[in-house]
């Protein structure tokens, strides 16, 4: 018998795999950049078949202009790091002051509707 979750609001067309942001910033700047523009995270179709999900947590090196120079993964299911790394690369951020490195979690929900 399958369990309902009532904590679980549909997200619609939100986005494929709900991203999820927990941004502390490591750089120069005082304050987490804020995200302006996000890019889809493209959810590898077998894997959400399968119920195959995770966390792919990630280093990011924000330049002063708000585009993302380069991403490291910290840590997470490899399989799904390669498409976070694909859309975090093409996130927008805030402009800084000086380069920015924060750390961002991306969630990979096989349960989720909106893809």
């Amino acid at each position: 018998m399958a369990r309902q979750r009532p904590y679980q609001k549909p997200l619609g067309t939100f986005c494929a795999c709900v991203l999820l942001l927990c941004c502390t910033a490591h750089g120069q700047d005082n304050g987490a950049r804020k995200v302006v523009k996000k890019a889809p995270v493209s959810y590898p179709t077998i894997l959400k078949s399968k119920g195959i999900g995770g966390v792919v947590k990630l280093r990011v090196f924000v330049k002063p202009d708000g585009t993302v120079r380069d991403t490291e993964l910290v840590g997470g299911n490899p399989i799904l790091a390669e498409s976070a790394q694909k859309s975090v690369m093409q996130w927008k951020f805030s402009a800084g002051s000086a380069e920015t490195v924060m750390e961002i979690s991306v969630v990979f929900d096989p349960h989720e509707s909106g893809t």
